[in-house]
């Protein structure tokens, strides 16, 4: 069983929160009103103010790459600025550098001037309203809005020049400010007018705050006249907040949907930057006191929550307003239109979930939404979300979450799944989540009919569509597979991953087992079973032994008019082999005698005994039938060791290595914080293919022509390194890689179909004329008696 790489936490489970800016204070006003450095007073701008101020760009650890200047227009009538310029000199300096200015700033919008490109670091700027070429200091400087373009020559009092407009003195070395410089800047940081531009008292330091950096451009609008900071300035293009940490007030939009402990609201007034988002999610601690349908505004802290508390690092984090003042203007408003997903509307990339290559992607920059699949899910996020028609590419789990895609996407498979391959991760993939509303029970193939629609969350590695309405489910015709029968002389070997069997089970999950080995894989000649438990079941009390789990099955394969099977295994040591705690899952020959198959038993392995091949006059045996194949190697530390077995099919020799490696677990989620994802857990499948290889190697050292069969949970795809190793120098074939793509997976895990179980044969085995068939019976049903699907391999050797 591949194990979730994220643990999960209880729905509604606390979120965090944001803060609310203090209005000025008395003494602020008064300051506004005494004489500034030089001895001058300065009224405040009636119109166009410096709203930011940015001089880290490009720099380490810097979210831009560039610098920049933004003004804002305050007033209530448009403003010409052809001919001004923004000037900037040193904290000390009376050497001042120009950017002359064209154009019009239209009153409650923005104004963005470039400057110059640091180092490297960091995202390109919104498309700039101006451009120049002044490198300023991340730290400190001055910077003066200019209505001529004459160069100031000042080194103090600055802002009571001939011709300034506003005046921003920012680092505490600035020699020259509006009352007093703002505090010191960074890289990472930029100096932000309060009021989302609009606030200006004439005093720097009252009017700034220190805070991540938000450029906005004349497209952008904010401030006094449009009731301040909007939605998509708090999600910014990016993946991480450019107000994280900051306050907000009077944020305006309307609730879109209300949940248990916070509600989400949309700004019905979007920008025209696909890549900011529209919505976001307002944590309440509580039941929230607003309703869909509600205008509001909201002035509250800018945080980012990240699910999973501390075993959630490797989630990314979602943007949320939080310690919330929420005051409702309206009810019963129009909600936003939701964003149509897929033919019709926005296009999900195709293949790419980022194109970030190492470490955090909250911190890399480079915000890609119309390539990489993790940016365009960014760029929703909060947002109310349509998909029409959805597919659905993984069945109801027991969470109630049904992964799907647009209509169109990727490689299918011939059931309607969705093909995980090495370079394609689905980045079209969503989760529908139950938080809202309750979700359909569906399986692989169906289809939700018409609009699914939901808010876009994020939980548990996944980018999450909590639907707001039930969907529609048409069925699709995906029905369990049954592979053909064995004819005389074709030996038939199947492999089944038969998730944790132990006897506290019911009996319907024995004689459904029963069912799918007897009925729809034909009752095979051999199944290699994985995941068998002790008689104990997950009860942690020194018990090794597996004899009524076997038992059981085997009785309820008679009892499902299947043969009489025998088996042989060796139990495990206790608490050994990983899996379930107490549980002891081990590999299982389950085998029938009646068509010619016999097993070789040469007695005497016990769990710790390493086998071993026997030169037996050019003919290879095994020196232990059954027997662990290197059980001591650290290859095999809390995991499953390899069940070698000597079989004869009409008197000939097959050698079979069941095996079930080591789990998936730990390593990172697709859609998680760091790319690209690592996966610890591969170097120890690794070196359990080499072993396993190292073996079969050995008897085919001894007869190149021999009968070898591996097989089992390898736990890995059929295009991973693990594979290469087993298939190295062409002894083995492995038959998943043998299958049209469509056809190739074995496993269905958060919407991606994929192989993790595997039958691998020997070179004389591969020249046969085989017939092999992966057999999906489970892993595409909401309804399971495993996660697994099986297969099996029909070799002629008559």
């Amino acid at each position: 069983m591949r194990s979730t790489p994220n643990p999960r936490i209880a729905p509604g489970a606390p979120r965090v929160r944001r803060r609310t800016p203090a209005a000025a204070s008395a003494a602020a006003v008064v300051a506004a009103l005494v004489a500034l450095p030089g001895g001058v007073a300065q009224a405040a701008s009636p119109d166009i103010v410096i709203s930011q101020v940015y001089g880290g760009g490009g720099n380490s650890g810097a979210p831009y790459a560039n610098d920049f200047v933004e003004l804002y227009n305050r007033g209530t009538t448009p403003v010409s600025v052809t001919g001004w310029t923004v000037q900037y000199a040193s904290a000390t300096g009376s050497s001042w550098s120009r950017t002359t200015l064209s154009g019009t700033i239209a009153p409650g919008h923005y104004f963005l001037v470039q400057e110059a490109v640091g180092a490297g670091a960091g995202s390109a700027l919104p498309t700039a309203d101006a451009t120049g070429t002044i490198a300023m200091s991340a730290t400190s400087g001055k910077v003066a809005l200019v209505t001529n373009g004459t160069a100031l020559t000042c080194a103090t009092g600055c802002a009571s020049q001939s011709g300034v407009k506003d005046f921003v003195g920012y680092g505490s070395g600035a020699g020259s400010a509006e009352g007093s410089p703002t505090g010191n800047l960074s890289n990472t940081t930029a100096a932000l007018r309060a009021g989302g531009g609009a606030t200006d008292t004439d005093s720097n330091a009252a009017d700034f705050s220190i805070g991540a950096p938000t450029p906005r451009n004349s497209s952008s609008t904010g401030g006094g006249n449009t009731g301040g900071t909007r939605i998509h300035d708090i999600q910014g293009a990016a993946r991480v907040s450019p107000l994280a940490g900051g306050s907000v007030s009077a944020v305006p939009g309307v609730v879109t949907a209300v949940g248990p402990n916070g509600f989400w609201y949309q700004d019905p007034l979007p920008d025209n930057d696909p890549g900011t988002s529209e919505g976001i999610y307002v944590y309440t601690a509580g039941a929230p006191s607003v309703a869909v349908g509600d205008s509001v505004t909201v002035s509250a802290t800018v945080s980012q929550f990240r699910p999973g508390g501390t075993g959630g690092t490797n989630n990314l984090s979602i943007t949320e307003l939080t310690a919330p003042s929420v005051t409702v203007v309206a009810h019963n408003a129009p909600l936003p239109a939701a964003t149509v997903v897929g033919q019709g509307g926005r296009i999900p990339p195709s293949a790419v979930i980022s194109s970030v290559t190492s470490g955090d992607v909250e911190t890399a920059g480079n915000f890609q939404p119309a390539t990489d699949g993790l940016d365009f899910w960014e760029s929703l996020e909060g947002m109310r979300v349509e998909i029409d028609n959805a597919a659905v590419v993984g069945p109801t789990n027991k969470y109630g979450e049904l992964p799907v895609v647009p209509q169109g996407s990727g490689t299918r498979t011939n059931r309607g799944g969705i093909l995980l391959q090495a370079n394609d991760g689905n980045p079209e993939r969503v989760v529908l989540g139950k938080a809202l509303a309750p979700t359909p029970t569906a399986n692989v193939g169906d289809t939700l009919t018409g609009a699914t629609v939901g808010v876009l969350d994020y939980a548990f590695g996944n980018f999450t569509l909590q639907v707001t309405a039930t969907p529609s489910v048409t069925a699709g015709t995906t029905t369990p597979e049954v592979t053909a029968a064995p004819t005389a002389g074709q030996l038939a070997v199947a492999t089944f991953n038969v998730e944790n069997l132990a006897p506290s089970d019911p009996q319907s999950k024995f004689d459904g087992l029963a069912a799918g080995i007897v009925t729809n894989l034909r009752a095979p000649d051999l199944v290699a079973l994985e995941e068998i438990q002790d008689n104990s079941g997950a009860t942690s009390d020194g018990t090794v032994s597996a004899t009524q789990t076997l038992a059981k099955l085997t009785a309820a394969i008679t009892a499902a008019g299947g043969p009489s099977y025998s088996y042989r295994e060796i139990d495990p040591v206790d608490g050994q082999d990983g899996g379930q705690p107490g549980g002891n899952i081990r590999q299982v020959f389950l085998y029938r005698t009646d068509r010619g198959l016999s097993f070789t038993d040469r007695p005497g392995a016990g769990s710790t005994t390493a086998d071993s091949v026997v030169n037996a006059g050019g003919t290879p045996q095994l020196a232990y039938s059954p027997g662990r194949i290197d059980p001591a190697n650290a290859a095999f530390n809390s995991s499953r060791k390899p069940l070698a077995g000597e079989f004869r099919w009409n008197g000939k020799p097959v050698f079979v290595i069941a095996n079930h490696f080591n789990s998936k677990g730990g390593d990172q989620p697709l859609f998680g914080r760091y790319q690209q994802p690592s996966r610890p857990s591969e170097s120890q499948r690794h070196d359990q293919a080499t072993v396993v290889k190292n073996f079969t190697d050995q008897i085919l050292a001894v007869d190149p022509n021999a009968s070898v069969i591996v097989l089992g949970d390898l736990n890995d795809f059929e295009f991973s390194q693990t594979a290469d190793i087993l298939t190295a120098g062409g002894s083995l074939t492995d038959l998943p890689r043998t299958l049209p793509l469509p056809e190739r997976y074995t496993y269905v895990y958060e919407g991606n179909s994929q192989v993790l179980d595997h039958i691998l044969i020997s070179g004389a085995l591969a020249a046969k004329a085989y017939s092999y068939d992966i057999v999906h019976l489970n892993s595409e049903f909401s309804t399971q008696l495993s996660d697994h699907d099986p297969q099996v391999v029909r070799i002629p050797l008559p």
